[in-house]
Order: structure tokens, then C-alpha cells, then sequence
């Protein structure tokens, strides 16, 4: 008889125990917990039809279908689950932990493998996982304008021992109109909230985590209502940098990329950063002067943060001065900086 666990239970299960997903092989590609196995009982037209069964007729007769449909894969699922077993030993779960789920447990016991039975199912492991990032006691929120190396000096923040969570890394997107250029394609929405959940419950709540200060939206993906609020409450510490070291970062970063993507870019922000300064930085683009290209779309990027900032309590905010761009020194700055307030 397999054995019912909690989402608490299953996430710590899971990081030695393979995962068998048995939702649909759609509902797996929208989201599913990370590196987790799918072994659909139903393809993505079965299962159609076995829902429309049941809206047709009823449970015993959508049963009925279901039964007809699976009784040719069991032999296929058994030796799967084999396969992939470690020390005999698989976690299970579908949608909400009814049938499906229930059915490939029993499976897998009769081949004798002992499976543990995540409670309430997937929905019941998001629904935990958001509730951990509403949780959190202590975010610093690493601020800065555009070009000021926050996601670099983030990364060297974590060698140094502090938990930190790479939002951007996650969402495969740097935040700005730019942001898409070097990044892998960016995951469904669902996707990256299950990624981000899973990293964060690996983090210790009750000491300080660092993010770098985010807009609801990181290019398509959104951030999770539960931790985006908290984050707007949390300290803000704010690099300060030259503005001649932010358009050296700039250029460093894109120079590159091929003319006609940064082109692109640049039109997208075209209405916002007005006629004049779209004009004559496609003319500094084209003539290759990517030092005027990226001073003239810091005007919008600057204000557009600016207007962040004021949406924020004042007093929430910590202005930290950096002589340069040195992603390792600045992060001990800051760190010895967040010991202090």
C-alpha cells in the first residue's frame, strides 16, 4: 500500500527520490515540479476524452474508458518505473491527488516498488510553496539604476556565503527591453514560479535572503504575488555608481550583438525615451558610437527607476555610494552595509 505525504514531506523526499508526474503530457509542459519524470496515463486527446465521458455520463462510465485506454500501457509503465527507481523507491503524484495518481501507485507497488503518494497533489505542492515565499522574515532587495552590475555583484554576494535567489537567472530575461538578448528561451509562467518555489525551499527563512529589485514582470514572466508584495515592503539598497562606469558595463554587455537587434530594442522603448533620442541613437548605432547609444537610453531607464523608487516608503530605501564597477568589492560593501542596518 503506497503512503500519503504532505508537500513538506514530498519536497524533501525529492531530492533523492525520483519524481513521476502522471499528469497529461500539456499539463506537464505548463508546469511541473523540477526535474520530475512524466509518465502520462493519458495522452493529451484521452484525456480529453475520458473528461468529456464523464461530463457526458457520469464517473462509472468515464471509468469504464479510462480502464480500456490504460489496459494496454500497464506493462510500459511498469518497466518505467523500474528504470527509474532509485533504491526501489519512487514519489507520485497528478493533478490533485485523486485517480490517476492513485492508480500508478497501486501499479507500482504490485511490481514492487514502494511509491509515496504526495497528498492533494501538484496543486497542493504549489499552494505550499507559495505560502513559504509569503513567509519570508528577512529580504534585502538590491537596488541600483540601469548598468549598475546588480545581477554580477548578486552572484558574488552568494560566493560569499549569504542567500541569494537569481530572479532574473530564472526567468531566462535581464528586466528591460534588452533583456532577451544572450537568454534562453523564457519557460512558461507556471514553470518559473514552480522553479523559483523550489529553489526557495531550499533557503533558510529566518535569515537574510537577497533579490535584486524587480517590477512585477521579468520580460513574459510574472513574479508570484506572495513574494513580489513582500519585496516592495522589504530594504532597498541602492547602488550608487558613476554614470560613466554604468554606460562602460553597457557597452561591455551588448557590443556583441549584432546592429539590428539592438535596433529592435531600442524601438521597443522608442515612445518613452522620445523622437529626438530614438533618432540619434539609431544614428549612434549605425556609426557605431555605443557609448552615446547607451547614455541616451539611460535618460528613460533612469527615470523609469526613479519612479519605482518613489512608489516606495523613503525611509525603506539606503543609497549605498560605489567609486566603480567592481562586482567583487562592491560585495562586500554591501554585505558589511545590510550587517549594519
Amino acid at each position: 500500500m503506497s503512503e500519503k505525504i504532505c508537500a513538506k514531506e514530498f519536497y524533501t523526499l525529492s531530492k533523492e527520490i525520483p519524481v513521476i508526474d502522471v499528469r497529461s503530457p500539456k499539463e506537464f509542459d505548463i508546469g511541473h515540479i523540477p526535474n520530475a519524470h512524466n509518465i502520462p496515463i493519458f495522452s493529451n486527446e484521452e484525456r480529453a476524452a475520458v473528461g468529456t465521458k464523464f461530463k457526458q455520463e457520469g464517473r462509472e462510465p468515464a471509468i469504464l474508458v479510462g480502464l480500456e485506454i490504460v489496459g494496454s500501457k500497464l506493462r510500459t509503465f511498469a518497466n518505467t518505473a523500474r528504470k527509474l527507481a532509485k533504491n526501489n523507491t519512487l514519489l507520485v503524484h497528478c493533478w490533485r491527488g485523486g485517480m490517476r495518481s492513485s492508480s500508478m501507485a497501486w501499479l507500482f507497488e504490485t511490481i514492487g516498488v514502494k511509491t509515496y503518494l504526495l497528498e492533494d497533489g501538484y496543486k497542493a505542492f504549489r499552494s505550499y510553496g507559495k505560502s513559504r515565499l509569503a513567509a519570508s522574515e528577512k529580504l534585502i532587495i538590491l537596488g541600483g539604476l540601469t548598468g549598475s552590475g546588480k545581477t554580477e555583484t548578486l552572484l558574488k554576494i552568494k560566493e560569499k556565503g549569504e542567500q541569494v535567489v537569481d530572479l532574473e537567472g530564472l526567468a531566462h530575461h535581464k528586466g528591460s527591453a534588452f533583456g532577451s538578448l544572450g537568454q534562453e528561451p523564457q519557460l512558461p509562467n507556471e514553470q518559473f514560479e514552480n522553479n523559483l518555489i523550489y529553489e526557495w525551499l531550499s533557503l533558510d527563512l529566518t535569515k537574510p535572503i537577497w533579490l535584486e529589485d524587480e517590477s512585477h514582470s521579468i520580460g513574459s514572466n510574472w513574479l508570484p504575488s506572495e513574494l513580489f508584495s513582500l519585496m516592495r515592503k522589504s530594504k532597498v539598497l541602492k547602488m550608487e555608481l558613476p554614470k560613466e562606469e554604468r554606460i562602460k558595463r553597457l557597452i561591455n554587455e551588448y557590443a556583441g550583438f549584432d546592429a539590428k537587434y539592438l535596433e529592435e530594442c531600442i524601438l521597443k522603448i522608442g515612445k518613452r525615451l522620445g523622437g529626438q533620442n530614438v533618432k540619434q541613437a539609431l544614428e549612434s548605432l549605425e556609426s557605431g558610437d555605443l557609448s552615446t547609444v547607451a547614455d541616451l537610453t539611460l535618460v528613460y531607464y533612469d527615470k523609469s527607476y526613479g519612479h519605482g523608487l518613489n512608489t516606495r516608503n523613503e525611509n525603506s530605501v539606503y543609497p549605498v555610494k560605489l567609486d566603480s564597477d567592481d562586482p567583487e568589492k562592491n560585495a562586500e560593501i554591501l554585505i558589511e552595509f545590510a550587517r549594519k542596518i
